[in-house]
């Protein structure tokens, strides 16, 4: 395998034949590196961390490292990130804590971009883009194909929904609707179904405008939340997107962004 002769690669690490270890990285004993998965350069890993195939890791990445909770003690928590992702410079992915199952996971086909923080126990869903500095905290869970501006920022145990995308600088403290375009200019709002990202996806039409009627009547019609769901039941067409959409409204802890 190709390994540059300034990496430190501890005893014990398992790195697939294929796989591509550039200069000055250091790669801990509990590390396994899927093949053709590619560390730039100046990469640390650590920890329990098990990293899929075809993944590439820019310069000045770290992962697996111990999370930023000072209720952590040491323990053997893991990280696990699944294939083809991208990490780009300065990314810091933190392993998981006691207290949200004791692991971080990202699935596959992901954006990180610089600077974006993956806090402990976050699970972030595949084909998502993380802009610039995006702040995941502790135990956040990100659905697939969602998309998070630069500079935003999640407060823990929220949720951001599938298919969703958040407008760059928000702050994000309760969940994101699935679908949603979500922006917090001074106060975040919801501004409607996220109708380019879902025609891309493949959506229909008559299920796209269901969810622009449905986000219309939740956040513009003046109505409380059941009366905006007793709304959206009667005069929305059904829709497995529909289902899904108040599926996660019915079942937010935290609330939901409108």
């Amino acid at each position: 395998m190709p390994i540059h002769p300034t990496a430190i690669i501890e005893p014990g690490a398992h790195i697939a034949e294929s796989a591509d270890i550039g200069p000055f990285c250091v790669i801990g004993a509990d590390v396994r590196i899927g093949p053709r998965t590619r560390l730039m350069a100046n990469v640390f890993v650590e920890g329990i961390t098990s990293i899929g195939a075809d993944n590439v890791f820019f310069p000045y990445s770290t992962v697996g490292v111990a999370p930023q909770d000072l209720k952590y003690a040491g323990e053997r928590s893991e990280t696990r990130i699944g294939d083809r992702n991208k990490i780009r410079e300065f990314v810091t992915i933190h392993g998981g804590t006691s207290g949200g199952g004791m692991i971080t996971r990202l699935g596959d086909d992901n954006l990180l971009m610089a600077y974006t923080h993956v806090a402990h126990d976050v699970q972030l869903g595949s084909h998502t883009v993380l802009a610039n500095g995006v702040t995941l905290a502790g135990h956040v869970l990100v659905g697939d194909w969602a998309v998070i501006g630069a500079f935003t920022g999640v407060h823990q145990f929220c949720r951001v929904g599938r298919h969703s995308i958040i407008g760059g600088y928000s702050v994000v403290t309760q969940d994101v609707l699935p679908f949603s375009t979500t922006v917090n200019p001074r106060e975040i709002k919801v501004f409607g179904a996220n109708r380019t990202g879902l025609e891309r996806r493949g959506f229909e039409t008559p299920t796209i405008d269901g969810l622009q009627t449905a986000f219309r009547l939740l956040t513009r019609a003046k109505l409380n939340t059941t009366q905006a769901l007793e709304r959206i039941r009667a005069e929305v067409p059904p829709s497995p997107e529909l289902d899904e959409l108040i599926a996660f409204l019915l079942s937010s802890q935290r609330g939901v962004v409108k």
